[in-house]
């Protein structure tokens, strides 16, 4: 075997020597395979490392990328449509309904209903309106003349929401009717004028108004409203109000300006005296700019009230009158405590209307004037003592140019003279003027113990230095009140606590027998509580009850008108959507 691979080796080597002698390559195209198996060892495989390293810098690395955003202004005639504001509950899963009917009965006979329902023809309007009606048959003790009485409005609305701005239309209608019930307890009349007197007054008020809201103009809208009020003696009063409102830019700031033009005419068939009619009439016009500075946690609200008034009433001249508005108030510790002060002032019309709101006992013979608060200067701080109890505290001082104050007319009788007017008997009011400075002080607290409950109370006490008159008729010095509401599942519960110090007013005579008899009173004070309840049997079905004067005090909230006693009064209510 080694002798032939020798000849064989012999024999490549004399050919490669013999080629490479040779000019032209000869060599053919036979190929030779050598074939040998392959078997592999442990050496010639490689092993992978478990935990490699790897430098991933590099890869890591983000590259930093520049861009910029070509803006192209493009027209549009799309307008937003006006958010509105949405009713906040505990339970959002709870369903809201828009409308909702009540009705209940207490004793004196006493039923009460009230409806409010509203709808739409499209997604941009709203009408509807609201019925209440409440009325009793009286019967508080010791009374001898009817004490019934009947309340009863009727509001309508009518709303529409367009591109730039948005309009409101209102309407409605009110008829009271009430008595003059309280007759002097030191007078003993005889049966002859107690059946004389023709005790009922009935008031009757139609109004009718708008609301305009411009949303990106110079001129934002404004308000107006018409009210005609009557009485059953004759008594006519007009009230016009148009209060305007602008915003128009100064620098980088903007200045907000509220106008006022008013007008009022009225008159009583006979004065007190019965010696002739009494007519007024008033003419005002108003400009107040407001200017807000917002700094950090100070707020300034610098402002000016200038009107014109002319009045046509006795002693009621023609003037300019100006008032400062301005306010401000601090943040020293956030949500904590917030210092406030400022100074108001105003021209504020009085009106047979407003009188009878408030005291429907008035006589039908009123001297109607305007009342000028030169200034009411005020300061106080507010804030948190904790996250769920809140307080206000505030000292002020006022000063008013004609404040109009409740006094007993006097009476023409002395318990056995026939009076022709069923108010001529020490049994109705009127309504004096006088220059008055307050210095009072104003304290408030509200504690939400838990989701469910919630109580608070207010105290208001004021000093009066007084000009004219001997005493404040019918103002008291010390006002306060407290509540407490609570609110779990299908249950609530509330309560109201009212306190009222001591009051005075006078008893005078004015007849052909007695003239110059006068006996101030003092009426008591009071205190008053209210409780309520209910139980929700359903979203749509409510049970409630209401007790009231839970005391069950005689007392007087007006000289010789006493209240109803002990008052219990239950009903349902039910809500719908239409």
């Amino acid at each position: 075997m080694k002798k032939q691979i020798s000849i064989l080796i012999l024999l490549l080597i004399a050919s490669v020597a013999f080629s490479q002698k040779k000019k032209k390559d000869t060599i053919g195209t036979e190929v030779i395979n050598v074939v040998k198996p392959y078997t592999p060892t442990v050496s010639d495989a490689f092993k992978i490392k478990s935990s490699p390293e790897i430098n991933d810098s590099k890869i890591s690395k983000k590259k930093q990328i520049e861009y910029a955003i070509f803006s192209i202004p493009v027209a549009s005639t799309f307008t937003p449509a006006k958010g509105k504001a949405k009713v906040l509950r505990v339970d959002p899963s709870a369903p809201v309904y828009d409308n909702f009917i009540t009705a209940g009965f207490g004793n004196f006979s006493t039923p009460q209903v009230e409806v409010f329902a509203h709808t739409n023809s499209t997604r941009y309007n709203d009408f509807g309106g609201f019925l209440n009606y409440h009325s009793s048959k009286g019967g508080i003790d010791g009374v001898v003349l009817n004490d019934d009485f009947v309340d009863t409005r009727l509001d309508l609305f009518y709303k529409q929401e367009d591109r730039d701005f948005d309009w409101q239309l209102n309407g409605g209608l009110r008829f009271q009717k009430y008595n003059w019930y309280g007759l002097p307890e030191q007078i003993n009349f005889s049966q002859n004028v107690i059946d004389g007197l023709a005790e009922t007054q009935k008031y009757t008020n139609v109004y009718v108004g708008g609301k305009l809201d411009y949303k990106d103009s110079f001129f934002q809208g404004g308000t107006t409203e018409l009210n005609y009020f009557t009485d059953d003696e004759g008594s006519t009063e007009a009230h016009i109000l148009i209060q305007p409102k602008i915003e128009f830019p100064i620098a980088s700031e903007y200045i907000n300006a509220n106008a006022r033009l008013e007008y009022l005419k009225g008159d009583f068939f006979q004065n007190y005296d019965g010696t002739g009619n009494i007519d007024y009439s008033f003419f005002t016009i108003g400009f107040n700019p407001n200017f807000e500075v917002l700094r950090d946690n100070l707020t300034i609200n610098l402002g000016a009230d200038i009107l014109y008034s002319s009045g046509s009433a006795d002693g009621e001249e023609s003037k300019i009158y100006m008032y400062p508005k301005v306010t401000a108030s601090y943040i020293l510790i956030d949500q904590v405590l917030t210092v406030y002060a400022g100074a108001l002032g105003g021209l504020h019309q009085n009106t047979y209307n407003s009188f009878a709101n408030e005291n429907p006992f008035v006589s039908p013979t009123l001297n109607i004037k305007r009342t000028d608060e030169q200034y009411n200067a005020f300061v106080g701080f507010k804030g948190k003592l904790a996250s769920n109890v809140g307080y206000n505290f505030k000292g002020f001082y006022r000063s008013e140019k004609d404040k109009p104050l409740y006094k007993l007319n006097p009476t023409k009788t002395e318990g056995n003279i026939i009076v022709t007017k069923g108010y001529e008997a020490g049994n109705s009011f009127q309504v004096l003027y006088d220059n008055i400075k307050t210095l009072g002080g104003f304290a408030e607290i509200s504690v939400d113990f838990s989701a469910a409950l919630k109580f608070g109370g207010n105290i208001e006490v004021n000093s009066y230095n007084i000009d004219n008159q001997a005493e404040t008729w019918n103002l008291p010095a010390l006002k306060a009140s407290a509540f407490a509401n609570y609110n779990q599942d299908k249950w609530f519960a509330g309560a109201n606590l009212f306190f009222v110090g001591e009051r005075k007013d006078e008893l005078t005579f004015q007849t052909p027998v007695l003239t110059t008899i006068d006996e101030v009173l003092t009426l008591g004070n009071y205190v008053d509580l209210n409780l309520n309840g209910g139980y929700k049997f359903t979203d749509k079905l409510t049970a409630f009850i209401k007790v009231n004067n839970v005391f069950s005090s005689s007392y007087q909230k007006y000289a010789n008108f006493n209240v109803q006693g002990l008052q219990v009064f239950g009903g349902l209510t039910y809500k719908f959507d239409l």
